[in-house]
């Protein structure tokens, strides 16, 4: 909320690190407004601060999975089948990965209100030209170049964080996180029925349309800042990998969520196939549009799990995040076959998603001086967790069918605990 306390006014640095990692190590990160910082605009658009940033975040998250749901019309209009086209999904994720390692971490050093406008209609120009594409050629360099401009959110988490009291800061990023996956459902969902009813072109341009309102919207209620850039403009993205190198806490974040958004990544981007291949489901592209219904167990989910961050620390939430998704990828290949079981496994395994990324995204806002910094360090490690799953998971389908696809899942989340686990040993 705009009326809140900075961190460092709310509580010790050494308390409010106890209380957001559970261990009691690494330092919290001071107050990211600066001098000669002002406020947003008084009155209305100060109270929708929280709200609309968490809308503008569904909207930008939807445009990253947009073609998900949308597979079987792109290939069919391609003259294509839809796991030759899988791969579109990673174009995606790797677009979203790259604009995060490039345009994220100047929230640290420029202006977030003209940097967050211009991203939002860079995307948008992305979205026609995605919609007009006369091949999978284009579409993927306007998918790519849309995703890469798509960052708005990890602009906006640190500034969210920054502005909350320390002991409610999870619960403020929950709310900013509730609002991605709810994009992402709406991807799913909406994307699906709208693709189904108008063709997926027309999915584009609705999208191109949201995000240019509330991208603009968002970024005339930020906060004025006038900060005097100090050394080169990318300056942040020479000192990631320093930056994750001193803090142990940071890189357990970035390698634990790499390996749990890969298994989803996989299983989620892949879901299509199964419901619309006439070997599995047969589904309409609406109806297995609507199995992303499931996906609001996230939303449900997000501010429980910002409550028991705050109150039991990060690690622990992390752990328990995990036995979910462990126990949800024997569910995923049950589902292949019994629909019951497909149904839990989504809700597991979006529970689990999004308790490990509220734990571990504050944990990565918090461990470090630099937390526009350290944000895209570990936004980038789950991206490109994800998007390197969601490539393995296509041929997967295609060689093994849906098994394949769950046992990339099951190896991704395997990788991400031992990992973290011989690094701590050591």
């Amino acid at each position: 909320m705009p009326s809140s306390p900075p961190a460092s006014a709310s509580a010790s640095p050494s308390a409010s690190a106890s209380a957001q990692t559970g261990t009691g190590t690494g330092p919290v990160r001071p107050s990211t407004r600066h001098a000669g910082s002002g406020d947003g605009p008084p009155g209305a658009a100060a109270r929708l601060f929280l709200p609309l940033i968490a809308l503008c975040t569904a909207v930008t998250a939807a445009n990253i999975y947009l073609a998900a749901p949308l597979l079987p019309l792109i290939a069919r209009d391609m003259g294509s089948t839809p796991s030759a086209v899988a791969w579109l999904a990673s174009v995606a994720q790797l677009g979203y990965a790259s604009g995060l390692l490039f345009f994220a971490p100047l929230g640290d050093s420029v202006n977030r209100r003209r940097l967050v406008a211009v991203l939002a209609l860079v995307a948008t120009a992305a979205l026609l030209a995605a919609a007009a594409s006369a091949g999978t050629g284009a579409l993927a360099v306007a998918v790519l170049v849309a995703s890469a401009a798509t960052v708005v959110p990890q602009l906006l988490v640190p500034l969210v964080a920054a502005r909350a009291p320390a002991d409610r800061r999870a619960r403020h990023v929950a709310a900013v996180i509730a609002g991605l996956f709810t994009g992402v459902v709406a991807a799913r969902v909406l994307g699906g029925l709208a693709g189904q009813a108008f063709g997926w072109r027309a999915v584009f341009v609705g999208a191109a349309v949201l995000t240019a309102v509330l991208g603009l919207a968002t970024a005339y209620i930020l906060p004025v800042e006038r900060r005097q850039r100090q050394g080169p403009l990318f300056a942040g993205l020479l000192a990631i990998p320093g930056v994750v190198r001193r803090s142990p806490d940071l890189w357990r974040a970035c390698v634990r969520q790499a390996g749990m958004y890969g298994a989803w990544s996989a299983l989620w981007t892949s879901l299509a196939l199964l419901l619309a291949d006439a070997d599995g489901y047969g589904m309409t592209t609406a109806a297995a549009g609507l199995f992303g219904l499931f996906g609001l167990a996230a939303t449900v989910v997000a501010p429980v799990a910002g409550g028991l961050v705050d109150r039991f620390g990060a690690a622990r939430v992390v752990r328990s995040a995990y036995l979910l998704a462990a126990v949800s990828v024997p569910l995923f290949w049950w589902g292949g076959r019994a629909m019951a079981a497909l149904c839990a496994a989504a809700v597991l395994v979006h529970a689990a998603l999004v308790a490990s990324h509220i734990a571990n995204q504050t944990l990565a806002l918090t461990t470090t001086p630099a937390p526009a910094t350290a944000n895209t360090a570990y936004v980038v490690s789950g991206f490109a967790g994800g998007a390197l799953a969601s490539a393995l998971a296509g041929p997967a389908y295609a060689h093994w069918s849906w098994g394949g696809v769950c046992a990339v899942a099951g190896a991704w989340l395997l990788l991400g605990w031992t990992a973290t686990a011989v690094r701590r040993a050591g």
